[in-house]
């Protein structure tokens, strides 16, 4: 089986980026992305990809989606469809659909496990996530952070798998 899992950070209005960036830097997130996400498959839209800071993203394998057929990007394996990007995952390990809006709205309903970080702040946003349907998912586990330094505001890691 292919294990579908979307990673995403997502303020309260369900917002998720402005001008292909993300809204806040958590360096904590970040990490937890890394930890989470190294030593597999990562799958996105050619937006994320060139708004990455470092391209590709090390000790991952990347899957990149573009509408352009041929197009090839350095580092990456290309898919010109969802579904050769899930033709592309690879079997009985997780692959991390980590962007941007159009993607994670493509995969949620084929999605097994979500990796949310809630912020708990509104933004201005010109990129939002989908409303999530909780009662098809089950929490699995959650841990609360406190604003710390310079943050402003209090997040959460949370989660779930579907029912």
């Amino acid at each position: 089986m292919k294990t579908i899992s979307i990673i995403v950070a997502i303020a309260q209005n369900n917002a998720i980026g402005k001008d292909n960036q993300l809204l806040w830097h958590i360096p904590e997130d970040l990490r937890r992305f890394k930890a989470l996400t190294t030593g597999h498959t990562i799958v996105m839209g050619k937006r994320t990809f060139e708004s990455l800071p470092v391209r590709p993203l090390p000790n991952r394998r990347s899957i990149v989606i573009t509408d352009i057929p041929g197009e090839i990007i350095a580092g990456c394996e290309m898919a010109y469809s969802i579904d050769e990007a899930i033709d592309k995952m690879e079997e009985g390990k997780e692959n991390f659909i980590i962007g941007g809006g159009m993607v994670y709205s493509q995969f949620m309903p084929l999605a097994h496990r979500l990796y949310l970080t809630i912020v708990h702040k509104d933004f201005e946003a010109d990129t939002f996530y989908s409303e999530i349907d909780y009662s098809l998912w089950k929490e699995i586990e959650r841990q609360d952070v406190e604003a710390s330094g310079s943050l402003g505001f209090n997040y959460s890691y949370i989660t779930y798998e579907r029912l």
